[in-house]
């Protein structure tokens, strides 16, 4: 946490700052280079031939796999640990580090140049006909499908998202192509730094105000976001959502290459006759200068019909493939970690897992729940993300909740956050209506409130980006026992 009044400057990293070149970079050190994101960027450092060191709190299957491709890991963050960081190393962390962390400080001690992770990945991108996603929905899946489309049509790019890609096992990778797919991520303002070629805008909506203060201050970092596509590039905006369509606006006002998407009549690609049972789902795709595209999804929900729409202009518009291509190029997409992830089936009760922690991700995965559930009921069991989040959201998620058969709601996990008083998972339980709602503040009141009530044809949705997505495991060997 910071005592700055938040105001959408990031007063830990430059982003304006000159960054070192791929070929001057000799030696990295990631700390906490066991996370997702870290271990992202260790591995495509490693492909390009950078010498590899990180730390992390805690052994993992992560670091040995890191190790095994050639990076020296350690397990802790500490002063004495920061000793073995070699001298001529460029350090990357992200914004979960605090600049207490013992080995940070330590590092800082040292003049060592520390870049945040977005920086290093602009570094990786730099010469690449880099593809850029931003939005507060729907940014994973969005780049799991461009990359996916991508490697169908040949292109095998190199890529950076949020989660593991089904079919492919991880979240980044080094393709032959000339290509690369970032998920850019605006939550601490450093989606600024990759200066794409393409930059799709899924939406801009009021989330981490925590970080930001307001909602002008958010739109003003889109706007400079969309500032940072280079001379010559493409916005791509979803002509549905209110503020990433006026981006658009502003966008082309100033001259620059722009094109939309969604079943907006205007939007310059156009998505019409959306059906779907189950994980297929389609819909047809209508370009502005006419003919019908069938656009086929192996993923639920008609959030995923319009992110798919979005990747089909970004990929026909930014990188020359026909439309037809796109289109089959991500009907081969068949999901990605945490987003409508199905984790098993006990005593006649599925259980899916999706990462939704914002009113819109919230509706989007609790209504694709609802044509899941076949015949059977919805139980969400949701954990509320952030203290800020809820105090600023609860009555959408509230009412993202409320479309449900029975609700579970769990208290707030606070992830980087100090406790806010009164703020607490009740907030959302509190505002559920039509639904049979039950506040469960820990994981074992809510895995035994689900247990409880689960029965035979029940879809059991957990929802969050928390550790609720343990609760999963737990309910199935419940059940099966």
């Amino acid at each position: 946490m910071t005592d700055h009044v938040p105001d959408g400057t990031n007063h830990r990293f430059d982003f304006a700052a000159p960054l070192p070149s791929l070929s001057d970079l000799r030696a990295a050190h990631l700390i906490a280079i066991g996370g997702s994101g870290m271990s992202g960027v260790a591995r495509l450092l490693l492909a390009a031939g950078v010498r590899v060191s990180g730390s992390d709190r805690g052994d993992s299957p992560v670091l040995q796999e890191l190790h095994a491709a050639g990076a020296e890991v350690w397990v802790g963050q500490t002063a004495e640990g920061a000793q073995r960081v070699p001298d001529d190393a460029v350090v990357i962390v992200s914004s979960a580090i605090a600049e207490d962390n013992p080995e940070l400080a330590a590092i800082r001690s040292r003049g060592l140049t520390v870049l945040h992770r977005a920086q290093a990945l602009s570094v990786l991108m730099a010469g690449r006909a880099a593809l850029a996603v931003a939005g507060a929905n729907g940014k994973t899946t969005t780049s799991a499908m461009a990359t996916v489309a991508l490697r169908a049509a040949g292109a095998d790019p190199s890529f950076a998202i949020g989660a593991p890609i089904a079919g492919i096992g991880a979240n980044s990778g080094v393709g032959q192509g000339d290509s690369f797919v970032v998920e850019a991520d605006e939550s601490d303002g450093s989606f600024v730094v990759y200066r794409p070629q393409v930059a799709i805008v899924t939406s801009v909506r009021d989330d981490h105000l925590d970080f930001y203060g307001t909602s002008e201050r958010l739109q003003q970092a889109y706007a400079e976001f969309a500032d940072t596509i280079r001379d010559g590039g493409l916005l791509v905006a979803c002509a549905d959502d209110p503020g990433a369509a006026a981006l658009a606006i502003r966008h082309r006002e100033l001259g620059r290459r722009v094109v939309t998407y969604g079943r907006t009549a205007d939007a310059d690609l156009r998505l019409a006759d959306e059906s779907g049972t189950g994980f297929d789902w389609s819909g047809t795709l209508l370009p502005a200068d006419g003919g019908r595209i069938p656009l086929r999804l192996k993923v639920p929900g008609a959030h995923n019909l319009q992110n798919a729409t979005g990747v089909v202009l970004a990929l026909t518009a930014g990188f020359g493939l026909s439309l037809e291509r796109a289109a089959e190029g991500v009907g081969e997409f068949t999901g990605s970690a945490r987003r409508l992830e199905p984790r098993g089936e006990a005593g006649g009760v599925r259980v899916i897992d999706d990462y939704a922690h914002n009113p819109d991700k919230l509706d989007a995965a609790v209504r694709a729940g609802l044509g899941l559930r076949d015949g059977g009921r919805l139980v969400a069991v949701f954990q509320p993300h952030l203290f800020s989040r809820t105090q600023h959201a609860a009555a959408g998620l509230a009412a993202a909740l409320s479309l449900a058969d029975v609700a579970v709601v769990l208290d707030v996990y606070p992830a980087r956050e100090a406790p806010v008083p009164g703020v607490t998972g009740a907030l959302v339980a509190d505002r559920v209506t039509d639904a049979e709602v039950v506040y469960a503040p820990t994981l074992d009141e809510a895995f035994q409130a689900v247990v409880d009530r689960a029965r035979p044809g029940d879809l059991v949705l957990t929802l969050g980006a928390g550790d609720v997505t343990t609760l999963g495991a737990r309910i199935l060997q419940a059940l099966q026992d």
